[in-house]
């Protein structure tokens, strides 16, 4: 069996590297290059303002943006440990005191990822607060993570849901969270009376050896101490074990319906914002059922021959496939990257800013070989270009952080990375979707579908977690791509993400089983990129 560690991502042309050009790239021919194009946490200088006869400089503005876009207006950044979370924070900490929500978002998120030290969850749990109670809805939907996970609070899928809720702006009354809702609740109930009935029962069996060292004292001559030191002990574990039922008791019953909130206004669908780049400007918006959905873009990248490892056998299937899928279907335009060195792998992420606009669609998708190295307690995934070298070397690998730190940066509305390689779950961190399956949402209600088309989305969907994956088994494509393109290409109705996930991953797992593998894939948000309880559809092009 041959595995992968490649990934996949889909755009308007096929860019083939020669192995030739890729032999004669140097180890430091790219590396100023490379670091431009990451994206750092850039304090802008102050505008030179004009009021009145008065002249004076505001404060400095923390932005995120490329190294080389911060040079060039002048801001300042930390060229090296950027892993540090001092020098991130001292960048939007002011910003954050002042009130700022964005800032006090991205705050949170330093304290949350931990950047080179240990994660501070109470921290960040406090600043999220901070921007939620403004309205935030990306700091809203971070809280609801914490709680789902447990991370610096008790774990609390009520809670979570209903932090899942007002990011999204649904009201408690809506179908589906109040049937979530519900159930979470339902099994709250069940855990917490389950708890009250064990801890009545300790304390009926402790009250009865209380009683019998009683009886005893009241014959006995000898060891009286002794006996009365036993009925004390016994008596304080009564006491503590009453002191945590009653906790438990006003726990169960403070269980009622989340409060509402403040519902989002259901503003309508803003026309799509005027491309800077005149190819993209051409591509119409798709239209559904008179709902703008925006202009669809795919950057797809295949990495199959290698020049330090071992070739893969499927990954430029996969991309034509994809291409023609996505192109023919749907009427995405497609960019296709072929056997990519890491520099043409990170431009082409890089130069997606130009192109998309604040309505628009990406679907980001790879196939090649992925790795995964241990620094401290984190383990860190990467995506290997054709160039990559041997493990442990990384020095041309690209990591997670180069690829979320883009995704959060990029205008788009909402975006699919679709990871087809080993460890590919390690882009994100994130738990899974809490509503999957029956409690999906529907979106043939169209006033549903337009306040969701509002919100931002960043969405991984995985080949296999955090584990190995197969690289064929799907007749000339490996057995995820096989899948992910068999059901879009069925498809002939609206589908979110979450619906071709379930379907995928049956598909997937069946297979692998078959050829006695484990491949599971996943469906996770990836949350510091900006992610806001949003979704991602794909439409057939004949849909209207």
């Amino acid at each position: 069996m041959i595995f992968r560690s490649i990934l996949l991502v889909a755009f308007v042309l096929l860019l083939p590297i020669s192995p030739a050009g890729l032999a004669e790239t140097s180890p430091t021919a790219g590396n100023d290059q490379i670091s431009k194009l990451h994206v750092v946490d850039c304090l802008l200088p102050g505008q030179v303002r004009q009021l009145g006869r008065r002249t004076f400089l505001s404060p400095r503005r923390p932005t995120r943006t490329t190294a080389a876009d911060c040079e060039i207006r002048g801001g300042e950044y930390v060229a090296f440990d950027r892993a540090d979370y001092k020098t991130a924070l001292k960048v939007w900490m002011e910003a954050a005191q002042a009130g700022d929500a964005e800032a006090q978002t991205n705050v949170g998120e330093i304290f949350e990822k931990g950047l080179g030290t240990t994660p501070n969850y109470e921290a960040a749990l406090t600043w999220y607060e901070k921007a939620a109670q403004q309205g935030n809805t990306r700091a809203q939907f971070n809280l609801g993570t914490l709680y789902e996970m447990g991370l610096g609070v008790p774990a609390n899928k009520v809670m979570a849901l209903n932090w899942y809720r007002r990011a999204w702006g649904v009201a408690t009354d809506d179908v589906v969270f109040a049937s979530a809702a519900e159930r979470e609740q339902d099994a709250l109930r069940q855990r917490l009376s389950r708890s009250i009935e064990e801890k009545e029962a300790q304390i009926g069996l402790l009250r009865d050896q209380v009683t019998q060292l009683t009886d005893k004292l009241n014959l006995s001559t000898d060891a009286e101490s002794s006996l009365r030191s036993q009925a004390k002990t016994l008596q304080s574990l009564i006491d503590q074990l009453e002191a945590q039922k009653d906790d438990t008791a006003r726990e169960l019953a403070a269980i009622e319906p989340p409060p509402s909130g403040e519902p989002k206004t259901r503003q309508p669908l803003q026309a799509v914002l005027q491309a800077q780049d005149p190819a993209a400007a051409s591509v119409a918006p798709r239209m559904y059922k008179d709902l703008n959905l925006g202009r669809y873009f795919a950057l797809l990248i295949g990495n199959q021959n290698y020049t330090s490892l071992d070739n893969l056998e499927t990954p430029l299937n996969d991309i034509e496939r994809g291409r023609k899928v996505l192109e023919e279907k749907y009427g995405f335009t497609v960019l296709t990257i072929a056997d990519s060195d890491n520099v043409a792998l990170m431009e082409a992420i890089n130069d997606l800013y130009e192109i998309l606009d604040e309505n628009d669609n990406l679907l980001l998708f790879y196939a090649g070989h992925g790795n995964r190295l241990t620094t401290g307690e984190k383990e860190i995934g990467y995506w290997l270009p054709a160039n990559a070298n041997q493990p442990p070397r990384n020095t041309f690998w690209v990591p997670n952080e180069f690829i979320s730190g883009h995704l959060s940066r990029l205008r788009a509305k909402r975006v699919l990375v679709v990871a087809d390689s080993c460890y590919a779950g390690l882009l994100s961190t994130e738990p899974t979707f809490l509503l999957l399956g029956d409690d999906a949402p529907s979106y043939s209600n169209l006033d549903f579908l337009s306040f969701k088309l509002q919100k931002r989305s960043r969405l991984l969907l995985a080949s296999g977690g955090d584990k190995p994956v197969l690289d064929g088994g799907g007749d000339g494509h490996s057995v995820f791509a096989r899948a992910f393109f068999d059901e879009l290409e069925a498809n002939d109705r609206l589908m979110a993400a979450p619906e071709l996930y379930l379907s995928v991953k049956s598909r997937v797992t069946e297979r692998a089983a078959a050829m006695d593998f484990a491949q599971t894939p996943d469906l996770k948000t990836i949350k510091a990129a900006g992610h806001e309880v949003g979704d991602f559809f794909f439409v057939p092009a004949a849909l209207r």
